[in-house]
C-alpha cells in the first residue's frame, strides 16, 4: 500500500488527490438500493464532496432534495445539490435553496439546465425565473454563503456561437460568486488543456476540475457525444469493437480506459477528479485504488458509513 501511495504523491508532485463523485436520483426502490449501495462503497474513500443532479426541466426536484437530505442525515459526506433555472420562477427556486441550507447542505452546483424536452429542445427562460446560470449563482449567494460549481465544456456549450461567448460565460459565473468549474466530460485530454490555457488567458482563476464519465456502454456514449458535440477519438470506438454482447468485458476496458484517461492527466499536473458514476461504484472504486486512494483500515474492503470529507 506505501507503495501505491508513494508513486502517486511522485506523479502529483507532491500535492494531495482528491476526488468528487455525482449521483443522480433514484426513480424506484431497487434504483435505491442501488444508490445507497454505491455511496456506501465510495464514502469511505473521502471524496470532497458528491452532488445529486436535478433530471430535465427540474423533474426530479423533490427526489433529488430527498437525496440530499439522507445524504445529510446518514453519512459525514459533504453533499452538492444540483440546482438549475428552468421550468420554476425565482420564489420557488430560492425556496429550494433555503430548503438545502436549512437541511445542513452547504454547496450548490448551479446550472442553467436542459429544457424539459432535453438535450437539443430550445432553451426557454421561465418568464418569472432566473434567466441564465450566472442570475442562478447570483441569486444564490444572496441567500446564503454557499460554495457554488458550476458547469465547464472544453469542447465549448454546443449552443454558444463560439468559444469566446462561452467563456464570457464561464468569466459571468465567476464574477456572480462562483468557486469551482467542473467540466462535461471529454475523451481527449488535449482538448482540456486547450480549454484551460484559454479559461487562464481569460484572467478565470477558479478550479477547473475535470469530469471523467467511465464508459460501459459505447453505443449510448456515442448517442451522448453526438447531442453534446463531444468528440469520440477512434481509438476509443477499437477499444470496444466487439464487445456488444459481452457487458462484464466491457467493465473492464472501461476500467483500463477511465484510468489511462486520469493517469494522463495527473501526469500532466491534475490532482482534482469529478468522477460521473451513472450510480455505479464498482468501476470508480477500482480508478481510485489505481490513484492510491484508500479507506482507513477500520472501513474494511471499502464498505461501511462514511468518513469526513475534505
Amino acid at each position: 500500500m506505501s507503495s501505491d501511495i508513494e508513486r502517486r504523491s511522485r506523479r502529483a508532485g507532491g500535492r494531495p488527490i482528491s476526488v468528487s463523485f455525482e449521483f443522480f436520483p433514484p426513480k424506484s426502490p431497487e434504483m435505491e438500493s442501488t444508490l445507497w449501495n454505491s455511496i456506501t462503497r465510495l464514502a469511505p474513500l473521502a471524496p470532497k464532496f458528491v452532488s445529486v443532479t436535478y433530471g430535465a426541466g427540474g423533474s426530479t426536484r423533490e427526489r433529488t432534495h430527498a437525496t440530499v437530505e439522507r445524504i445529510v442525515s446518514e453519512t459525514r459526506l459533504a453533499p452538492a445539490a444540483h440546482l438549475t433555472c428552468v421550468s420554476a420562477s425565482k420564489d420557488e427556486v430560492d425556496e429550494v435553496v433555503r430548503g438545502y441550507w436549512e437541511a445542513g447542505v452547504r454547496h450548490v452546483v448551479a446550472l442553467r439546465g436542459d429544457p424539459p424536452g432535453g438535450v437539443g429542445q430550445a432553451y426557454e427562460p421561465h418568464p418569472e425565473g432566473y434567466t441564465t446560470s450566472a442570475d442562478l449563482v447570483a441569486g444564490v449567494r444572496r441567500i446564503a454563503n454557499f460554495e457554488v460549481s458550476v458547469s465547464a465544456y472544453p469542447e465549448k456549450h454546443p449552443e454558444s456561437p463560439s468559444f469566446e461567448t462561452d467563456l464570457d460565460i464561464l468569466a459571468a459565473k465567476v464574477d456572480a460568486g462562483a468557486t469551482r468549474a467542473i467540466t462535461q466530460c471529454f475523451f481527449d485530454n488535449d482538448l482540456y488543456f486547450s480549454y484551460l490555457d484559454k479559461v487562464r488567458a481569460r484572467g478565470i482563476d477558479v478550479p477547473v476540475v475535470p469530469g471523467i464519465l467511465p464508459v460501459t456502454n459505447f453505443k449510448q456514449a456515442v448517442n451522448f457525444a453526438t447531442k453534446t458535440g463531444t468528440y469520440m477519438p477512434s481509438w476509443l470506438a477499437g477499444r470496444f469493437e466487439g464487445l456488444d454482447n459481452d457487458p462484464e468485458t466491457r467493465k473492464l476496458i472501461a476500467a483500463a480506459v477511465a484510468a489511462e484517461q486520469v493517469f494522463d492527466l495527473l501526469d500532466r499536473g491534475v490532482t482534482e477528479f469529478h468522477f460521473y458514476t451513472l450510480n455505479r461504484a464498482d468501476l470508480v472504486y477500482a480508478i481510485c485504488h489505481l490513484l492510491g486512494l484508500r479507506p482507513p483500515r477500520d472501513a474494511g474492503a471499502g464498505q461501511g458509513s462514511g468518513q469526513a470529507a475534505a
